[in-house]
């Protein structure tokens, strides 16, 4: 059949006749997609097939014949189709229409008004905090919604939810840093990995509370990014204390490159570090008390020339130890400084998480535990022992040792690796492996 008009249409006969839900289709080759269906009972419906932005095979019903011509149907079918080139999926479009179908953005809003209510729970069975709130913010807005946004919850299926994985793997939904402040907006695997993992949480916590009846994210397949175990090597770590000194002679950013020098002496979090405030150290205890972290309230050694760092810096009036150059928040500029620093040293590849792995290595190299570098580092208790470590005179040592070698690579003064102190060998396994 070549073109449908009142003629073939009305001669078209059940292919089935008396089979229950049987139905044919004969399709316009005039007009790719356009067809009318022809049911067991002999009802005729003029159907457009066509393919969303996602790439699934969808049926539309446009009319029934006999109310709808066979010309009103083909140019109705030319407006549905024109829609489709422009990215309009007209079936999710209608249910939307409806108010039948909750979108994607719908439960996105939802999450973030509920959550900043405090009456969602994330971890720990906790209000969810609002630094990761802030975090889900940016990616619902920045990845989420320009990809799956419209799209109704009850029709997205894995393969939407992997393509839109797919997508920000590829950097479709990356942006450059819009003016003098802020970042950009990145791909990358491990960008949509975790992208995923937000927004199945979100639909989990829907489900949960009556939202949506189900998950479509559940079973998606999340991309496996390679784990980042950069790490600075002496060599590189006297490289980067070289081009600190000439960076500040040159007048880079003293409140950045202190806070470098921090984090190599504490592998401290970028944001525990940045966030620091005042009232949290204990000089003569050697700590600082953070009231909440990645692991919950916490209480971390740091060496005594880290100490001595953080009361060298200037006082602003700030409750922060790196504050910003205006306004009440703290110092946000460390990752650009590091990157300038870094490529006066021509070091690559380098970020502020990989200063906390290059404070681990460097305690490895000096022959503490894991378990030491673990309390150091502020990991989360794994086992009863790790959880009695208070501060005892083995971690300060180790935090002393640490803290003391980073300082002498980045001046260029340390020669060789010494085994840390026989002291520090104390309090059941604490000090050396």
């Amino acid at each position: 059949m070549a073109k449908l008009t009142k003629q073939t249409v009305d001669a078209l006969k059940p292919s089935k006749v008396g089979v229950k839900g049987s139905y044919s289709i004969e399709w316009d080759q005039e007009l790719r997609g356009f067809g009318v269906k022809v049911v067991a009972s002999g009802l005729k419906t003029f159907v457009v097939q066509y393919r969303n932005a996602q790439g699934r095979s969808r049926r539309i019903m446009i009319g029934r014949y006999g109310v709808m011509t066979v010309e009103e149907a083909r140019r109705e079918a030319k407006t549905v189709l024109g829609r489709i080139a422009r990215g309009v999926d007209p079936l999710e479009e209608k249910q939307v229409i409806a108010g039948d179908a909750v979108t994607v953005a719908d439960v996105c809003d939802w999450y973030l008004a509920e959550a900043e209510a405090g009456r969602i729970l994330g971890r720990r069975r906790r209000p969810i905090k609002a630094s990761t709130l802030a975090m889900d913010r940016s990616r619902i807005d920045v990845h989420i919604r320009p990809l799956l946004g419209k799209r109704a919850v009850s029709v997205l299926k894995l393969g939407d939810i992997e393509g839109a994985q797919a997508d920000i793997a590829a950097g479709k939904t990356s942006k450059p840093r819009a003016g003098s402040r802020g970042g950009a907006a990145t791909g990358g695997e491990g960008v949509a990995a975790r992208t995923m993992s937000t927004l199945h949480a979100i639909f989990e916590h829907a489900v949960r509370l009556g939202k949506i009846e189900s998950n479509p994210a559940r079973g998606v397949r999340r991309l496996a990014s390679m784990p980042r175990d950069r790490r600075l090597s002496r060599a590189e770590i006297e490289k980067l204390g070289t081009a600190m000194r000439t960076a500040e002679q040159e007048g880079e950013h003293p409140t950045g490159l202190a806070a470098i020098r921090f984090f190599l002496m504490t592998g401290l979090r970028r944001m525990e570090g940045l966030a620091l405030e005042r009232a949290w150290l204990n000089d003569e205890e050697g700590s600082i008390r953070f009231p909440d972290t990645k692991s919950g309230a916490q209480t971390r050694v740091i060496g005594r020339a880290a100490a001595a760092l953080l009361l060298a810096q200037p006082q602003t009036g700030s409750r922060f130890f790196f504050p910003a150059d205006w306004g009440e928040g703290h110092f946000v500029g460390v990752v650009r400084v590091l990157d300038r620093v870094c490529a006066m040293a021509r070091l690559v590849d380098v970020t502020p998480h990989t200063l906390r792995h290059t404070f681990a290595s460097v305690a490895g190299d000096l022959g503490f535990s894991e378990l030491t570098i673990a309390a150091l580092l502020g990991h989360a208790a794994r086992g009863v022992t790790q959880r009695y470590i208070h501060i005892d005179e083995a971690l300060r040592i180790s935090a002393d040792r640490v803290a003391d070698e980073m300082a002498d690579i980045l001046d260029s003064k340390a020669t060789t690796v010494r085994p840390p102190r026989r002291r520090a060998q104390i309090a059941g396994g604490l000090g050396t492996k």
